[in-house]
């Protein structure tokens, strides 16, 4: 069984009340019915009833209606939100008036829905920037303690076994931040490992990706990584990581061998850490393109709650995995 089926069974096994604000967006409701067909989670579909069991007529798909749909402007559960999100923003200048407005919007619904327990999980952006969605998840729902920046991991299904984990790779920063901090990319490391551990199955053997290996070159740009290491170190002293390294030092043993013959992790890495977000974006795409891996993800880190963001030009089998991923965060 591959580890998407893995993370399927597991959904199926733990099911989970995950909220779609984009309930009439087709490819969605393609997604949903599927989950729906699997029983893989409890879906709340956001929007009006009618144009969802509309759109999903249209598309012969017979089992939204299995999902729980809440229209955000005439839920009974409304002025008890408007409450809740009032009592969370009014010292950042928020009025009566705007909570009111701001919970018509279905990604501020959803974000109160999971923070006053109604729902474990969110998933959202095919219609929607990641901007949008992340706003009200960092208002409402905010970070884990003791992080302070959100990132987004890729799972690359690469078709190299020789690499990774049987050539599986996770790789971060490819979604959120343009140019961390050395401080940040600690965190996003961090969190990485826990979503490695939590989703891929596999324990974490960490690079930290530069152009430098070791000392092979001196800039600032290298001197954050290094220090971002260190970091990481101090924040999780189990953690199996090293840098600064070069991608080939990282992942090829006998490149390892000659530029870091002292590293744990180079040569052997399953988890690749880009100092920025151009290089792990362009990367993941390289990797995806020309390598032909199967790229799963963003899968958001940092978050309190599992609040997941989808590319606009994301498929249903997109959606779908990102419907069981988000299922399988919230797993206690």
């Amino acid at each position: 069984m591959d580890l998407l089926n893995k993370i399927l069974e597991r959904a199926k096994a733990n099911i989970k009340r995950i909220v779609l604000p984009e309930g009439d967006e087709t490819r969605t409701l393609q997604a949903a019915e599927i989950i729906l067909k699997e029983k893989a989670a409890h879906l709340i579909l956001l929007g009006k009833e009618d144009v969802i069991l509309k759109t999903a007529s249209n598309l012969h798909l017979n089992h939204i209606a299995e999902a729980e749909i809440i229209d955000p402007e005439t839920s009974p559960r409304r002025a008890e939100y408007i409450d809740l999100l009032y009592n969370i923003r009014k010292n950042k200048g928020i009025t009566y008036q705007e909570a009111e407005e701001l919970t018509k919007n279905p990604l501020y619904f959803a974000c109160l829905m999971i923070k006053n327990g109604d729902a474990d999980g969110e998933l959202a952006g095919a219609r929607n920037f990641t901007g949008d969605v992340l706003r009200p998840a960092f208002q409402i729902i905010k970070t884990l303690p003791g992080i302070q920046v959100v990132s987004g991991a890729i799972l690359m299904f690469t078709k190299t076994p020789q690499y990774g984990e049987n050539g599986l790779l996770v790789f971060a920063d490819c979604a959120v931040n343009p140019n961390p901090t050395a401080e940040e990319l600690a965190q996003i490391a961090v969190c990485t490992a826990k979503t490695t551990r939590q989703i891929g199955e596999i324990e974490p053997r960490i690079a930290m990706l530069s152009f430098s290996t070791k000392g092979s070159a001196s800039h600032e740009l290298v001197d954050k990584v290094v220090k971002a290491t260190r970091l990481a170190c101090e924040m999780d002293p189990t953690l199996l990581i090293d840098g600064e390294l070069q991608a080939d030092a990282a992942l090829v043993p006998s490149v390892a061998h000659r530029k870091a013959p002292e590293s744990a992790v180079a040569g052997k890495a399953n988890v690749l850490i880009f100092p920025d977000l151009q290089s792990g974006n362009i990367g993941y795409k390289l990797v995806e393109r020309f390598g032909g891996a199967e790229a799963v993800g963003p899968i958001l880190q940092g978050m309190a709650a599992p609040v997941n963001d989808l590319s606009r030009g994301c498929s249903v089998e997109d959606i779908f995995h990102m419907i069981t991923i988000t299922s399988n965060l919230a797993i206690k």
